[in-house]
């Protein structure tokens, strides 16, 4: 297995408020978080930190995951407790009312990887049957293709794009989607917040992740300067993890 994470400012913002990681279990299990905050004073940077720090120590004394249920049962009570930690700073922060931030994280392991997303922060994977994505958007516009009022090309430019239906820490209790996949020989997920898929189309990203020329690290710096060299209007980040098998050195 081998995993990459790489975060960039973009061209026009004048701070970073996304966050993430891939972080090791003591079983050298990976959990790859990426983090996209919302709100205003700074507040976005703040909760997508809060979030990636509690989850990384979470996973940091967390026990060995042998089942997709176990991998299930880890990320909905670990999202739930950081929801609840969010939610209550800002309740008791002024600066901080309101904040938010979307979140797409996978555990991974040699028979599976499971995903939890909550927003617009979004899952790809690149396998034997081709590239797809593997999380649903949660938000206004996404929900208004899949009931059939815009197609999914009016909604690449639609003026509410980035308006969400469902963010971690703005309310209470919280929803989250959580599915396992097969992960196997050469898979790849890619984990990014809206600032790379927003800008790399799906062509391109399955071009570059399929590129045996480049590491894994230049795939991550090639996604980064593609997003930034079509305007690099938001913050871009991304995960990358492969399965390697047989091929740990390369």
């Amino acid at each position: 297995m081998k995993a990459v994470f790489m975060t960039d400012r973009g061209k026009i913002r004048l701070h970073n408020e996304d966050n993430g990681g891939i972080f090791m279990n003591p079983h050298g299990q990976r959990l790859a978080i990426v983090a996209d905050g919302m709100g205003g004073h700074r507040a976005g940077d703040v909760a997508s930190e809060m979030t990636t720090q509690h989850l990384k120590l979470l996973w940091e004394k967390s026990t060995r995951i042998h089942t997709a249920e176990e991998a299930e049962q880890w990320l909905r009570e670990a999202v739930v407790q950081v929801n609840q930690e969010i939610f209550q700073h800002s309740l008791h922060h002024t600066e901080c009312e309101g904040m938010g931030t979307t979140i797409v994280a996978s555990i991974c392991t040699n028979l599976f990887a499971t995903v939890v997303n909550i927003g617009d922060s979004r899952c790809y994977l690149r396998n034997e049957s081709g590239f797809k994505q593997l999380t649903e958007d949660h938000s206004l516009v996404n929900e208004l293709v899949r009931s059939g009022q815009i197609s999914k090309e009016d909604a690449e430019h639609h003026p509410r794009k980035n308006v969400l239906l469902r963010a971690l820490g703005t309310e209470e209790l919280v929803e989250m989607d959580i599915k396992t996949i097969i992960f196997e020989e050469e898979d790849v997920l890619l984990l990014c917040s809206d600032g790379l898929s927003n800008k790399v189309s799906q062509e391109e990203m399955a071009s570059i992740l399929s590129d045996t020329n480049l590491s894994l690290e230049e795939k991550a710096e090639e996604f980064i300067k593609m997003a930034n060299q079509y305007g690099g209007e938001d913050n871009i980040t991304l995960a990358i993890v492969e399965y390697q098998e047989f091929n740990e050195g390369r």
